[in-house]
């Protein structure tokens, strides 16, 4: 069986409306720790542990460039995810039409 042990953290880091924020802003460009928590009006320590979710779900990636921390989105964001989703996505299409199929065989036979 395959394990898909990224989709937990994945929806995990989305469920959160301030994760989703701080994605869609990365997503207009690179930005500080300290630029984040003044735009969603919270702490360091509050922002640093939503970034921190972000990070491990592998959504951005933090990098220290003097005494700053800069963040950005990951490469390929959301490339595991949409994949997943796309092959669930078939195989409940592919069920779907056989209960289409089975729905108009036993109609037939009625």
């Amino acid at each position: 069986m395959v394990q898909y042990d990224f989709l937990g953290a994945s929806f995990a880091a989305l469920a959160d409306p301030t994760r989703r924020g701080i994605l869609e802003h990365l997503g207009r460009g690179p930005a500080s720790v300290t630029e984040l928590a003044e735009r969603f009006e919270m702490t360091l320590t509050g922002i640093k542990k939503h970034l921190q979710l972000l990070e491990d779900a592998g959504m951005i990636v933090t990098e220290k460039r003097g005494r700053v921390r800069y963040c950005q989105l990951g490469e390929d964001i959301f490339n595991r995810e949409v994949a997943w989703l796309q092959n669930y996505r078939r195989m409940v299409e592919a069920r779907m039409d056989r209960l289409g199929e089975f729905l108009e065989r036993t109609e037939h036979n009625q």
